[in-house]
C-alpha cells in the first residue's frame, strides 16, 4: 500500500497543444574558433542542453510525436553553426505557424550551409542530407537565409496537432 501525507497534493500537467506561436527561443555564447581546432568541450555540451531543452518544450506542446526527427534536425543545424561559422554566438528558434513547426539556427556570419554529397567512407559531411531527408519525410522544406548567416526548415505537423 502506497503511503500517503496528509495534505499532499497530486498535480497533473496537461501539455497545452500550440496551435500558432513561440515553443521556445533561445541564444548562447560560445568561443570563436578558428581552422581546424575542435569545439571546446563547454561549447560542443550546448548542444545537448539545448537539444534537451526543446524535447522539453515540445513534449509541454503536445508535439512529443515530432521530438526525434526534430533532435537530429536541431543537433544537426547548431553542431554546423558550431563547427563551420567561427561566431561567437549561436541562437535556436522553434515556433509553430501556419501547420508548420519552424526551426531556425542562426549564427550571424555569412556563408551558406550547402548539402555535400560524401563517398562512404566518409566520416563527416552527411548532416545536412539528414536535416533534407527528414524535412522531405515530414512534408517540409528548409533553407538559408541573410547570406547563410540563418538555417531554417519546417516540418508539417501531425494532423492532430492542427
Amino acid at each position: 500500500m502506497p503511503s500517503r501525507v496528509a495534505g499532499a497534493t497530486t498535480v497533473v500537467r496537461t501539455p497545452r497543444a500550440v496551435r500558432h506561436g513561440d515553443v521556445m527561443s533561445e541564444r548562447f555564447k560560445v568561443a570563436a574558433r578558428r581552422g581546424d581546432a575542435p569545439p571546446r568541450a563547454e561549447d560542443a555540451c550546448r548542444v545537448g542542453v539545448m537539444r534537451r531543452i526543446a524535447a522539453a518544450r515540445l513534449r509541454h506542446c503536445g508535439l512529443e510525436t515530432m521530438q526525434g526527427d526534430v533532435m537530429v534536425i536541431i543537433s544537426e543545424l547548431l553542431t554546423n553553426a558550431l563547427l563551420h561559422s567561427g561566431t561567437k554566438e549561436i541562437s535556436l528558434s522553434i515556433t509553430v505557424r501556419d501547420g508548420f513547426l519552424n526551426v531556425t539556427v542562426t549564427d550571424d556570419m555569412p556563408g551558406s550551409a550547402t548539402r555535400k554529397y560524401v563517398n562512404d567512407k566518409a566520416e563527416s559531411g552527411r548532416g545536412l542530407a539528414l536535416v533534407e531527408a527528414l524535412v522531405q519525410e515530414n512534408g517540409g522544406d528548409w533553407g538559408t537565409r541573410d547570406a547563410g548567416a540563418e538555417t531554417w526548415c519546417r516540418l508539417a505537423l501531425p494532423e492532430e496537432a492542427r
